[in-house]
C-alpha cells in the first residue's frame, strides 16, 4: 500500500513538472508552477529559507521520500529502471557505499558555485538536468503533436489549437540533454539509484540527513529468512541482509522492499525501533561496521548547504522567418554584443549567474522566442536575449513569474516598463537607408518608448533621407528595434546589454 501510494504522488508529481516544460501557452504554471519553485536546488538559490526548512523537515521525519516522490530526475530514473525490471528480474544486489566519491564531487561541485566556475556543477545538478532534457527533446515532440492537431483543427475550420514553430534554442545544451539522457537511462537501467548515491550532490545531503529520520524501513531478523529478495529489488543497493542492515543515507523509502518481501520482515516504522534493531546487529561483520562509521564521519563532518550551476559549448545562429511577401530573406545573425542581455528582473547580469540553476524553464515558457541558452564559458545553459525571432514585449513579464531560482525576480508590467536592460546602437554601414538609398522608419515606428527620432542623413540637404537618432535614457532594450529592422543579415541597429539593469 505504501509503495502504491509512492507512485502514485510520483506520478502526479512528475507529469505536471514534465508540463511545466511542455505547455508553450502558459496555463499549467498558473497552478502548478510551485512545483518547480519546491525543488531543492533552486529553493537554495533562492535563499527560500521556508522552502529548504521545509524540505529538511520532511527528509527528517520520512527519509528521502523527495528523492522518489518530488525530484523529477529520481522518478525518470526510477521508470527507467523499472523497464529494466522488466526485462530482468531480481537484478541487484547490495553494494557498499561510496562516501569518499560523494563527498569530493559534493566539495567540487559546491567550490565551483562559490568561485564562480559553477559551468562544471550545471552538468550534474538533479532538477537542471531533467529541465533541459525535458525541454530541449520532449517539447519538440509535444509541439509536433500540437501542430498535427492544428493541422487537422484547421481543415475542419476550428481554432481549438495553433501551430508552433519548433527550432533548437542552443545547440550545446541540447547536445548535453541528450547525453544526460541517455548516460541516465543505460546507468538506471543496469544499476538503478546509484546515480543519485554517488553524483548526485542534493542525494548527498539529504543522506546526511536521513540517517537521523523517524520513520524509516526497519529488518526484522526473527521473521527474516535471508532469501535476499529485497537486496535483489533494492533500486539503490543498500540492503545488507547478511546483517539484516540497511544504509539509510542511500535508502530513497521507494518501498519496493517491503512490497517484495513475502514475509512480512520490513516495515517503514518509528526510529526508535530501528534503532533498537541497529542495536542488536552492532556484533556482526565489524570490518563493514567501521568502514560504514568512516562513511558516517565524512558525511557529518563534511554537510554544507549551497549548489549551483554553469558550464561550457557553442550556440548556433537562430532562423527568423518574416513575411517578406513573395522575396526570400536571408536569415538574421545574432551581432557580437559585449555584454549579454539578460532578462527584466534578474537585476544584473551577477545576479543571473549567482542564481540560475539553468534548468531552461524561462526558454521554454518565452511566447516571443527571444531567451535562450547562453554559450559563453561562464554563463553556459544560463538565458540571454536574443531578437533574431522577436523581440521582448514590455506587457510580458511570464519568465519572472515562473523563475524558481530567483535568478529572474518577479516584476509587473508597469516596472519592466521601465527597466533599462540595455539600449540601442545604430550602425551606418548596415542601414538600407544609406546602402540601398530607401526610406525607412521600422525601427522608429516600432520602438515601445519612443526612444528613436528620425534625423537627417545629411542636415544641409531639405531633401535627404533620415536616419534613427537614439535616445539611450528612454530605450529599455526590448530589441524591437534590433527585430524588426529590414537589413540583413545584421540589423542596422542592435541592442547592447547592461551588467546592471536600470529604472527610467
Amino acid at each position: 500500500m505504501l509503495r502504491k501510494l509512492r507512485i502514485i504522488f510520483a506520478a502526479i508529481f512528475f507529469s505536471l513538472i514534465t508540463l511545466l516544460f511542455l505547455d508553450f501557452t502558459g496555463t499549467i504554471h498558473a497552478w502548478a508552477g510551485w512545483m518547480a519553485k519546491i525543488q531543492f536546488l533552486p529553493a537554495v538559490l533562492a535563499l527560500n529559507a521556508g522552502v529548504v526548512v521545509g524540505l529538511v523537515i520532511l527528509t527528517l521525519i520520512f527519509g528521502r521520500i523527495y528523492c522518489s516522490v518530488i525530484c523529477p530526475l529520481g522518478v525518470m530514473q526510477d521508470i527507467f529502471s523499472w523497464g529494466g525490471g522488466r526485462h530482468k528480474k531480481n537484478r541487484f544486489k547490495y553494494r557498499p557505499g561510496k562516501p569518499i566519491i560523494r563527498w569530493i564531487i559534493f566539495i567540487i561541485f559546491s567550490l565551483t558555485l562559490a568561485l564562480g566556475f559553477g559551468s562544471l556543477a550545471l552538468i550534474i545538478a538533479p532538477y537542471s538536468a531533467y529541465g533541459r532534457i525535458a525541454q530541449n527533446m520532449l517539447a519538440p515532440l509535444w509541439q509536433w503533436g500540437n501542430n498535427l492537431l492544428a493541422y487537422f483543427a484547421e481543415r475542419a475550420d476550428s481554432y481549438a489549437f495553433y501551430s508552433a514553430e519548433v527550432w533548437i534554442r542552443g545547440l550545446g545544451t541540447f547536445v548535453i540533454a541528450v547525453i544526460t539522457l541517455f548516460t541516465l537511462a543505460i546507468w538506471s537501467w543496469y544499476r538503478g539509484r546509484q546515480y543519485c548515491n554517488t553524483v548526485c550532490p542534493v542525494g548527498t545531503i539529504l543522506g546526511v540527513l536521513s540517517r537521523f529520520s523517524l520513520f524509516k524501513p526497519v529488518i526484522n531478523r526473527e521473521k527474516c529468512i535471508n532469501c535476499n529478495l529485497c537486496a535483489r529489488n533494492c533500486k539503490s543497493s543498500c540492503i545488507d541482509v547478511k546483517r539484516h542492515a540497511i544504509d539509510y543515507s542511500r535508502c530513497v523509502v521507494c518501498m519496493d522492499c517491503i512490497d517484495v518481501c513475502n514475509k512480512g520482515a520490513i516495515s517503514y516504522t518509528w526510529r526508535r525501533e530501528a534503532t533498537q534493531a541497529a542495536d542488536t546487529q552492532k556484533s556482526a561483520s565489524q570490518p563493514q561496521a567501521e568502514q560504514s562509521k568512516g562513511g558516517e564521519g565524512i558525511s557529518r563532518g563534511t554537510f554544507i548547504a549551497t549548489a549551483g550551476i554553469l558550464t561550457a559549448s557553442a550556440v548556433k545562429a537562430q532562423e527568423m522567418k518574416l513575411d517578406g511577401g513573395y522575396a526570400t530573406l536571408v536569415d538574421k545573425i545574432a551581432p557580437p554584443r559585449r555584454n549579454a542581455i539578460v532578462p527584466a528582473g534578474s537585476l544584473s547580469a551577477r545576479n543571473m549567474a549567482a542564481h540560475c540553476t539553468g534548468c531552461q524553464l524561462c526558454v521554454a515558457v518565452c511566447p516571443s522566442q527571444v531567451l535562450r541558452p547562453s554559450a559563453g564559458l561562464i554563463n553556459f545553459m544560463q538565458p540571454h536575449l536574443s531578437f533574431e525571432k522577436g523581440y521582448c514585449r514590455p506587457e510580458c513579464n511570464k519568465c519572472s513569474e515562473v523563475c524558481p531560482a530567483g535568478a529572474i525576480k518577479p516584476i509587473s508590467v508597469a516596472e519592466k516598463s521601465s527597466t533599462q536592460i540595455g539600449h540601442a546602437v545604430w550602425v551606418k554601414k548596415n542601414c538600407v537607408v544609406v546602402t540601398d538609398d530607401v526610406d525607412c522608419d521600422n525601427c522608429q515606428r516600432h520602438c515601445p518608448s519612443a526612444a528613436i527620432t528620425m534625423v537627417a542623413l545629411d542636415p544641409k540637404d531639405e531633401k535627404s533621407r533620415k536616419i534613427p537618432a537614439i535616445n539611450t535614457s528612454l530605450c529599455i532594450g526590448c530589441g524591437a528595434c534590433e527585430a524588426l529592422c529590414p537589413a540583413r543579415p545584421f540589423s542596422a541597429i542592435y541592442v547592447e546589454g547592461h551588467l546592471s539593469h536600470k529604472t527610467i
